[in-house]
């Protein structure tokens, strides 16, 4: 009788080897995917700063980052940048107290998917900024929530930005306030949507004993074309003026005079402004 062609229990038994080419490919996949996960969810703040300080040439520094690229804390500072591609921190300002932030993905009809960023200072902001960060084809879109109270800024923290702040060295307080402020860039063209409103309040400087000097209010407006305009709320010193970004250059005309009584102190003061005609300074900028 011959032999029985079945084959043995063993070999009846045996996992075939592309099972286990599988279980490993599969376990390399779980693998790469929990790396993944990790990195996207636990992504430390430090990326964060790099990131700010690559995109603002070194200006803008988020020092001390702690948490995570999603939730996470720093000491906001401003800096004159690279000099001989060196940082340069001799007039670097810091906010008073930490910046904190919250990030997170969302969705909606009229912006497609966006980043949610939600940015709060003790000493600055009475209610959280809220910006959403849509992408474009080739660009991006930044837009600011309306906020119920304006935002409270030191101006001496202008300072950490160099010329010609540190020669100024402002004091007083800065309102910020928007209505329907957008940035975006496409195509490398950059467009302001909207209106961003400055007070600065009981301003003074180094450059006059007379302290303080008054208060004042800049307005931007988007547009096809940004305009800015100047003007005085109160205060010994008068300034007044208008602008448009023309070519991407601010071109600006304004006019600085003193209240009759502080012509006398107010007299060098002038003459750093701008062109003296008579009492009044002429401020050009182009």
């Amino acid at each position: 009788m011959p032999p029985s062609s079945s084959p043995s229990f063993a070999q009846r038994t045996a996992p075939k080897p592309t099972s286990a080419a599988h279980s490993r490919r599969w376990a390399c996949w779980g693998a790469a995917l929990g790396v993944l996960v990790g990195l996207v969810t636990q992504a430390p703040a430090q990326w964060v700063a790099y990131g700010v300080a690559q995109l603002s040439q070194q200006r803008v520094l988020l020092k001390h980052a702690q948490g995570t690229v999603w939730q996470g804390s720093a000491q906001w500072v401003l800096s004159t940048g690279l000099r001989n591609g060196v940082p340069d921190a001799t007039t670097d300002r810091a906010l008073p107290t930490p910046l904190h932030w919250q990030l997170q993905p969302q969705f909606s009809r009229s912006t497609g998917v966006a980043l949610g960023l939600r940015l709060s200072s003790a000493c600055c902001t009475p209610q959280p900024l809220t910006l959403s960060l849509s992408p474009l084809w080739g660009g991006l879109r930044v837009a600011i929530d309306d906020q119920p109270s304006p935002s409270q800024w030191p101006a001496h923290w202008l300072v950490g930005l160099g010329a010609p702040w540190n020669t100024i060295e402002p004091e007083g307080q800065m309102l910020l306030r928007t209505q329907g402020l957008s940035w975006q860039v496409q195509a490398g063209q950059a467009q302001l949507q909207g209106l961003a409103e400055l007070q600065l309040l009981q301003l003074s400087t180094r450059l006059s004993t007379l302290r303080p000097l008054g208060s004042y209010r800049v307005q931007v407006r988007g547009g096809d074309t940004m305009a800015m305009t100047l003007d005085t709320l109160e205060g010994s010193l008068q300034l007044q003026g208008t602008g448009q970004w023309l070519n991407q250059r601010l071109r600006f005309q304004g006019e600085a005079s003193a209240a009759p009584e502080f012509e006398a102190a107010l007299s060098n003061l002038l003459n750093i402004l701008g062109q003296r005609r008579g009492a009044k300074s002429i401020m050009e900028l182009s």
